[in-house]
């Protein structure tokens, strides 16, 4: 079982990846047009804002007490989860 410190460490990490991935995104997204450019636009838009949730998320999760850390863990990879899937669905728009 992986401790506090290299969980965070981890979704950190993924968490700069996927902003990485959806910068990349947004770069594709300029090259097109039309309703397609606008419907992608959309898509990243919400990505960022998810985004956004998961980094203040991942400060409260940093921030909490050893007693609070559990049940705020369990929350966070719920959102998580929910985040990973909406970055790969955008992702597989693009291929």
């Amino acid at each position: 079982m992986e401790d506090r410190t290299e969980y965070q460490g981890k979704m950190e990490t993924q968490l700069q990846e996927w902003g990485a991935k959806i910068d990349e995104l947004q770069a594709r997204a300029e090259k097109t047009g039309g309703d397609v450019k606008d419907d992608l636009n959309q898509r990243i838009d919400g990505l960022k804002a998810k985004r956004d949730d998961m980094q203040k998320r991942l400060s409260d999760l940093k921030s909490a007490s050893d007693g609070a850390w559990s049940s705020l863990k369990s929350g966070f990879q719920n959102a998580w989860d929910e985040f990973s899937s909406s970055v790969e669905e955008a992702k597989s728009k693009f291929d």
